[in-house]
């Protein structure tokens, strides 16, 4: 820690002995699972300074909102939550509030707290969350407002973090995108690409499984990319290679990964791996090469089919999900023909479906409609429909067979255990709060169009349930 960094926190400090209680902080993240990773950097640098963490905001001394860009959805429930501060900020007039993430790079943004949410009085960009101590000493001391807008470097690494989970763990091994996807406002907000080098993510990786971390969520804009700009030379299988090689019981999952840049290579490495998911997320948004064209996904759906193709060629059970936006400007019925298509061809295990909104700063937003919203939404309720009934169809390739998951939850209506699959396939089966977070083994005996369900294997030959 620099001498400057110092004298902050000790500034910090000071200024909470004053006050008459426990000083105590408040973090919501929204948005994409890159954000809700900031936001456990955020309640380490808090705490790390002196606050308690607090879930009810208005127990809060500080309140941080660490907002996504991506979706005006998650920005209108942002812009929603500050207007409902007014009753805390009258009972707490030393209450500090703070807009951070890449919600936080928009002028549009800025210009709207100035004018309409004045006691916002922190701002820090997606790359600047090492200025919060400063910030919030500049506004202890009497400044009515500090921003930070970076994001041409990477976060410190040594910034403390406090992980919402105990047994799963997002570690993120580059940030920013260089693929200006027409409809994506990320590359303006987050920046171009930068990757971690493989030491730090693997020394990360490494102290959480020796922690007793059973799931390691690799994050990144685009992992396949991960590698370009270091000085030697790496790329994302040899990444996976490198940190399966890490001994220990657990699963690696990733996301998320641009078809353009996805290769046999990945396949192969995951498919000879100890610990890396047997199932890939890969976003292929339309069934269209022209709309995907007008997106600028440089792939096009033969490419895209080529890979699908490569993989259920060695590995007919591998299982896919996929991002599809309905209703992109341009799209019209035969493009929509296109989408079902590919639906149909690769049998998704899961899609993660949205209908277009326009995205203020990106080429698409400029574009004229040529269908109609009623249209759209025909268009989505025939495409969640098919999907239902794919889901169940292919899922059944599993019934009877020895899966392993990782028991995230119990249900509170049921009673059942819920998780994922190393096939990233969620399934249900008995269980109590004690086997949460734990590895293990099921035979599939039931499938759902949204899950598994299964009875436990206990005693298993092969290797006995995890602790």
């Amino acid at each position: 820690m620099s001498e400057n960094s110092m004298q902050i926190r000790e500034g910090i400090r000071a200024v909470l002995e004053t006050f008459p209680h426990t000083p105590r902080a408040h973090v919501q993240s929204f948005g994409c699972q890159l954000n809700f990773c900031d936001g456990e950097k955020y309640k380490g640098i808090l705490q790390d300074l002196g606050y308690e963490l607090t879930d009810q905001p208005e127990e809060a001394d500080v309140i941080l909102f660490n907002a996504c860009a991506v979706r005006a959805h998650a920005e209108s429930r942002v812009i929603g939550r500050l207007g409902a501060l007014k009753p805390i900020r009258e009972r707490n007039p030393r209450l500090v509030v703070g807009l951070c993430g890449c919600m936080a790079e928009e002028d549009e943004v800025r210009a709207l707290l100035k004018k309409s949410y004045p006691f916002v009085k922190i701002v820090l960009g997606a790359g600047a969350m090492e200025r919060l101590p400063e910030s919030l000493l500049a506004v202890y001391s009497g400044e009515k407002h500090s921003e930070a807008l970076q994001f041409a470097g990477l976060p410190d690494e040594t910034l403390p973090t406090v992980r919402t989970s105990g047994f799963q763990a997002s570690v993120p091994v580059m940030y920013g995108c260089n693929n200006f996807c027409t409809y994506c406002i990320v590359p303006y907000v987050r920046g171009r690409e930068r990757s971690r080098t493989p030491e730090a993510i693997e020394r990360e990786v490494r102290g959480l499984i020796g922690q007793g971390y059973r799931e390691i969520l690799l994050l990144g804009q685009n992992v396949n990319s991960y590698g370009r700009g270091l000085s030697e030379p790496i790329d994302f299988p040899a990444l996976l290679r490198r940190l399966d090689a890490i001994p220990g019981d657990y699963f690696i999952r990733f996301m998320s990964s641009h078809p353009k840049d996805a290769t046999p290579e990945l396949i192969d490495t995951m498919l000879q791996s100890e610990h890396i998911e047997y199932h890939l997320h890969l976003p292929v948004q339309c069934g269209s090469n022209r709309v995907l064209s007008e997106m600028n996904r440089r792939y096009t759906v033969e490419k895209y089919l080529e890979l699908i193709d490569y993989t259920r060629s060695i590995a007919p059970d591998f299982g896919f999900s996929s991002d599809l936006i309905v209703g992109f400007p341009t799209e019209t019925a035969e493009d929509f023909e296109g989408t079902m298509r590919i639906v149909e061809y690769v049998k998704y295990d899961n899609l993660y479906t949205f209908i277009y909104s326009p995205r203020s700063g990106t080429k698409a937003a400029q574009m004229p409609f040529v269908s109609s919203q009623e249209e759209i939404s025909a268009r989505m309720r025939r495409l969640l429909a098919r999907q239902r009934e794919i889901s169940e169809e292919f899922n059944g390739r599993f019934l009877g067979k020895r899966v392993r998951f990782l028991a995230e939850k119990r249900d509170p209506e049921t009673g059942l255990l819920l998780g994922k699959t190393r096939e990233g396939l969620v399934l249900e089966a008995p269980g109590d709060d004690a086997d949460i977070g734990r590895l293990l083994y099921v035979t599939v005996t039931g499938v759902k169009n949204w899950a598994l369900t299964g009875t436990r294997i206990r005693g298993d030959a092969a290797g006995n349930e995890s602790s």
